[in-house]
């Protein structure tokens, strides 16, 4: 007997194979199963029962497996198992789908709703409202809450008449287009990733994250990730949707991807235009595959490329302040990982140093991995080449950073390469003559005119390099009196290599700094800047030289010998004077050598432990070995983080963008107190997802609390309609609007 191949031809058709025996073909049309090449069940569009039949017989009969089955039908195997048991206990009707929705039409139709709104709006308490109109307090709530508008309430007559007109209809949380094909296809490595499908819908959870495309794509997250990695490995979530997903969880408030769990797959699916969100596994393998790239550092450094070519909200150069800081993040695992000193906690942790560098509004547009140890100055001095290729040419930067970057040789090194410095004074100076103040102002971008009290100087900062030469490096110095921690005053000084900017300027641009240390805090609370999203570690490399502890330590008890040397001479100083004054009426006072010896027999003592403590000192190398001095130190992986970093710089940019739309481009009163809460109430917002109108995707919100808010939100949906933004990956245009419930149409039930 010759053998024949199982299924000759279903694979080419796009069948799905169960097993060796079994296969199934679905398409719009219906679908068809066959066992051992012969047709076995078919099915039309809708016809989900006779579906659900298939599937369970195909398990009763043993023509394939339970795992099998539920993959090729795109269900879980819990699914099939109930209805396995609706077939055995009802039969065929066990299996026939249930139509979701209300049990009895709603009493709250157009004219109900017009009803209560004219006798509530004569001053009606909620009870006698509902009394007067035979409907329970709920209800007339619900109705008062479909009048929220960003315009005046119309009149009753206009509500009747809204009412009256013709009303399209969205379904009510329909299931999620199917994508089974596709998912069998990506389990076989044949789909190359999924494309965005959406469908008409009302009262969607998440569509206010909608709202943030159009800034995402101002960010170029999305473009510089594909010119970077291309495109992730086949599957069913292609790189764009990890992205995308990432940041929108992020601006939810979920920027690890372990908080994917907290978010229904299905409602956050919706506006990726998926059948479902990729859950935690997925986002972790996906990232995996980018990070086994290596090119996490050329993702940040496209971003900052991107950033600063563009223009400011004022169209300013956004290259011209950049603001450079170290962040520690602290570690708390078993890893044995070096010790930091974290100004936040105020003592050493095991933790990892990053260096940042923002714009002059805050911005995060660049991150790096600093070295275990290494100081801010040292940073700033490997971090000039990939600024320059950052900023594209040869302009000057004015870069500011506190003390910890305190060098005057990186000064001098900074300004032979086009960066002009920006930063406090360290140590202690004289302070500057009263006369020399004088009053300087300031305008900021927001029209706000500040004023200092000024003292515009020059200084001389010793070479560290050149002591020996005696060369100095001349610098501009701003002197300010300020109050002082104890009463009084004193002064504080700022020091720039920039002879060209106004002396208000500078000391604005000096104090807006502090706004790097809060786009750390806000990204430490809502982007969970300080977690671990990757705990995998590496041996540290046990050649590099590090500071030796026992240097430091031998340095101070050189200085506390210096300290007791010096008190010493000083008493015997006292002491010799008191032998060669003798009391009144006292005659002359011979001193001898062994009263001298006596008086300066502590000082000797003194210096003697001075010079031993400046051998032992001088003895202790600067620098040893990191395996002589701590053998099997590991640091903690920089390649998943940084990955996350260039997604949460995404993230924060994004609602940074929005909340700045709110402020420019709506009338809110309070936008500059409530611009970031009212982004993330809106983001937060539900809504209508509508793909009626060939070449748009619609996406209308629910109002918000308060008309004003609506109100501004209605303003700014306006403003984002107007970009006419793209979604990813597809050629849908995103409108937005506010739904005004008087006007709506009365949603049904999906089947």
């Amino acid at each position: 007997m010759t053998t024949q191949t199982a299924f000759p031809v279903l694979p080419g058709l796009g069948a799905v194979l169960m097993g060796e025996r079994a296969a199934l073909l679905e398409n719009s049309t219906g679908g068809k199963v066959f066992i051992n090449g012969q047709l076995a069940y078919v099915w039309g569009p809708g016809q989900d029962g006779l579906r659900r039949l298939a599937a369970s017989q195909l398990v009763d009969t043993g023509a394939a497996q339970v795992n099998e089955v539920a993959a090729a039908f795109g269900i879980n195997t819990e699914s099939l198992r109930r209805w396995r048991k609706s077939l055995q206990g009802a039969g065929l009707v066990g299996l026939a789908p249930v139509k979701k929705g209300p049990k009895r039409p709603s009493l709250l139709t157009g004219e109900k709703a017009a009803e209560i709104q004219r006798v509530r709006a004569g001053g009606a308490s909620l009870r006698a409202t509902a009394e007067a109109t035979g409907v329970s307090t709920d209800t007339v709530r619900r109705a008062m809450a479909m009048t929220v508008s960003t315009e005046a309430a119309p009149a009753a007559t206009d509500l009747e008449g809204m009412a009256a007109g013709p009303q399209p209809q969205l379904p009510i949380l329909p299931e999620p287009v199917p994508r089974t094909a596709e998912r069998a296809a990506a389990r076989s490595g044949l789909l190359e990733c999924a494309e965005p499908v959406f469908a008409p819908a009302a009262r969607i959870r998440h569509a206010g994250l909608f709202l943030a495309l159009p800034a995402l794509e101002t960010t170029g997250l999305l473009a510089c990730a594909k010119e970077v990695y291309g495109s992730l490995p086949d599957g069913f979530y292609g790189l764009e949707t990890i992205l995308i997903d990432a940041v929108l969880r992020a601006l939810a408030g979920e920027a690890r991807a372990e908080g994917a769990t907290r978010f229904d797959p299905v409602e956050l699916g919706r506006v990726l235009g998926l059948d479902r969100a990729p859950e935690v596994k997925t986002i972790r393998r996906r990232i995996s595959q980018l990070v086994q790239d290596g090119k996490a550092q050329e993702l940040i450094a496209a971003l900052a490329k991107h950033h600063l070519t563009a223009t400011g909200p004022e169209g300013e150069d956004l290259a011209a302040v950049l603001y450079v800081d170290g962040h520690v993040r602290a570690y708390q695992g078993t890893k044995k990982i070096g010790k930091i000193y974290s100004t936040r906690l105020k003592f050493p942790v095991p933790a990892t140093e990053e260096t940042w560098v923002t714009d002059a509004h805050g911005s995060p547009i660049f991150v790096v991995m600093a070295e275990p140890g290494a100081s801010l100055a040292t940073e700033l001095r490997d971090l000039l080449p990939e600024l320059r290729t950052a900023v594209g040419d040869d302009r000057r930067v004015l870069v500011g950073f506190d003390r910890g970057g305190w060098s005057p040789d990186l000064f001098k090194h900074m300004a032979e390469r086009g960066f002009d410095v920006l930063t406090w004074r360290k140590g202690a100076s004289k302070n500057v003559e009263e006369k020399l103040f004088a009053e300087v102002t300031h305008i900021d971008e927001h029209g706000q005119t500040r004023k200092w009290s000024v003292a515009d100087t020059v200084v001389d900062l010793p070479l560290a390099a050149t002591k020996k030469t005696g060369e100095v490096l001349n610098i501009r110095q701003l002197s300010r009196i300020v109050a002082a921690t104890g009463g009084g005053t004193r002064q504080i000084h700022i020091l720039t290599t920039d002879l060209t900017m106004g002396a208000g300027e500078v000391v604005y641009r000096m104090g807006s700094r502090w706004r790097q240390e809060n786009q750390f805090r806000y990204a430490r609370l809502r982007f969970e800047l300080d977690s671990h999203d990757s705990y995998a570690s590496t041996d540290d490399n046990e050649d590099r030289m590090v500071p030796e502890p026992a240097k430091k330590k031998a340095y101070q008890k050189v200085v506390a010998a210096r300290n007791a040397h010096a008190e010493a001479a000083a008493i015997a100083d006292a002491n010799l004077l008191a032998l060669k004054t003798p009391a009144e009426g006292a005659g002359e006072v011979t001193v001898t050598s062994a009263m001298h010896n006596q008086v300066m027999a502590p000082v000797w003592e003194a210096e003697n432990a001075l010079a031993t403590a400046e051998k032992v000192h001088k003895s202790i190398p600067a620098k040893v070995r990191l395996g002589d001095l701590n053998p099997g130190q590991q640091v903690l992986d920089t390649e998943t983080k940084l990955i996350h970093h260039g997604i949460r710089m995404a993230a924060y940019n994004t609602a940074v963008t929005i909340a700045r739309e709110i402020r420019t481009n709506t009338g809110y009163k309070r936008a500059d107190q409530e611009a970031h809460a009212l982004m993330r109430q809106a983001l937060n917002q539900t809504g209508d997802i509508d793909t009626t109108d060939p070449g748009y995707l619609t996406i209308t919100l629910n109002p918000l609390p308060t008309k004003a808010k609506t109100a501004a939100i209605k303003e700014l949906c306006a403003h984002l309609t107007s970009t006419e933004t793209r979604y990813p990956g597809t050629q849908l245009i995103l409108r937005y609007k506010i739904n005004n419930h008087s006007q709506q149409p009365t949603a049904i039930t999906s089947p």
